[in-house]
């Protein structure tokens, strides 16, 4: 199945595509009818017999002024519970800088996001996976 194919099947599944990157489908999220944004959730086309989800769960720094990474990292992992018990499995981390988009040089913020995944023989089950993945808190607050 080719990357065109799994997007144009994920679209008559119901789900909606923010892009495409490489054998990924990103998945979009919604929260206003003229926003929408990377969900957090995506779905790899299938490699040796199977379909790969990949969730990111992530804690923002400006939300924990002056905690450090590790506190930041646990904090993303505090919100992977449901994941976890669904059968997803840490891959790894990653710190992703938010740029401003004026000026390059400037950081507006910095994500910590800890990124699990879960492979999945069909279609079928990919497309029940990613709905579950797109209902979680994928983004810890104050309070959470």
């Amino acid at each position: 199945m080719t990357p065109q194919q799994l997007k144009k099947a994920l679209i008559q599944a119901g789900l909606e595509v923010y892009r495409t990157l490489g054998d990924e489908i990103v998945l979009a999220d919604r929260p206003r009818e003229n926003l929408i944004l990377d969900s957090g959730v995506r779905v790899r086309t299938p490699l040796n017999g199977t379909f790969r989800l990949r969730l990111a769960l992530r804690a923002e720094q400006s939300a924990f002024h002056g905690e450090g990474p590790d506190t930041l990292f646990d904090r993303a992992r505090s919100l992977a519970g449901p994941a976890a018990a669904h059968g997803f499995s840490e891959l790894g981390t990653q710190v992703i800088p938010m740029k401003d988009p004026v000026d390059p040089e400037k950081t507006l913020d910095t994500l910590y996001e800890v990124v699990y995944t879960l492979d999945v023989k069909t279609l079928e089950e990919a497309c029940d996976e990613a709905r579950f993945a797109l209902g979680l808190e994928k983004s810890a607050g104050h309070g959470r």
